[in-house]
């Protein structure tokens, strides 16, 4: 099996990658911005006759698309959560039209959800702000195509390797910054999300890339347990055996304060892929502290 994957540079990615060179046969082909991958594109600016001679090329069998931006302008976002899917899926109706597409949606394409209840896959969408739009419009490009397509919805990733972007990185590095006994300051940590393990998520991946027949063209990926924000800070709290003080008098995430819940169901993905998540929160948050550096409580 030849598998393209794409966004393989970023932190999802580089997880991915190790758990689909894992599956028995699998050649792995890595696709980005960088000149060095296999093929290198940006599925912002693509054409799609390009992208399906490319794709015709590499002969593959399996596509997997990491590739998406959570912040920066209206017109980045659209390019490249809204634009890009849409693209990558005539260029495969085209050149690689026996493939399977593999193509990593988020919850924030959901919305808000009623406190105490959990969203499953036939949810009406409800974005707030550019992001969860468009990164709905890339996941409706998929599933509404005639490929063989699956959107694996993903919750809130976290694990080694997190970006600074995302809260879970942004509080290690801060805390590695603050030292033992210093002070970090954060937002409001009251809302509730549904945290998952990147490399739990990566397993998804080579699940649903290797699986027998049509998959459902969406399939929720997430702990499956609404937790608080706060206990990622906790978490990392006590990998870090940290005695200094979180703050939570900083300026807040406005998505915070208009989605204050979310839970998702994530019964499909055990049907339909033989998936669960495998690891604890207090694992993955360790992993992700030893992940960014040495130990300053040691040092």
């Amino acid at each position: 099996m030849r598998i393209l994957l794409l966004g393989a540079d970023g932190f999802l990615g580089r997880h991915a990658a190790d758990a689909l060179r894992a599956l028995p046969g699998a050649t792995v082909l890595t696709g980005g911005r960088r000149a060095a991958h296999d093929l290198p594109v940006d599925l912002a600016t693509a054409q799609a006759d390009v992208l399906a001679e490319q794709l015709r090329q590499l002969a593959v069998d399996a596509v997997v698309n990491f590739a998406g931006a959570v912040a920066g302008s209206a017109v980045k976002l659209a390019e490249v959560n809204a634009r890009g899917p849409a693209v990558l899926c005539e260029a495969l109706r085209e050149g690689a039209p026996q493939a399977r597409l593999v193509h990593i949606g988020s919850a924030g394409e959901y919305g808000a959800c009623e406190n105490g209840t959990s969203l499953g896959e036939s949810a009406q969408p409800r974005p707030v702000g550019v992001y969860g739009a468009t990164k709905l419009a890339g996941s409706l490009a998929v599933a509404g195509s005639a490929l063989d397509a699956v959107v694996l919805r993903v919750f809130n990733p976290v694990g080694p390797g997190a970006p600074a972007g995302s809260l879970p990185g942004r509080l290690a590095a801060e805390l590695r910054r603050a030292g033992p006994d210093g002070v970090v300051e954060v937002g409001d940590l009251s809302a509730y999300r549904d945290f998952v393990d990147a490399r739990d998520i990566a397993r998804a991946v080579a699940l649903a890339v290797s699986a027998d027949g049509p998959l459902p063209r969406v399939i929720n990926l997430a702990g499956g347990v609404a937790r608080p924000v706060r206990a990622i800070a906790d978490g990392l709290v006590a990998a870090a055996a940290f005695a200094g003080r979180i703050d939570e008098s900083g300026a807040g995430s406005e998505r915070s304060a208009a989605v204050s819940w979310q839970q998702a169901d994530i019964s499909l993905a055990a049907r339909e892929l033989g998936w669960k998540p495998e690891t604890d929160l207090g694992d993955t948050l360790r992993d992700l502290w030893l992940s960014t550096g040495p130990d300053p409580v040691a040092a």
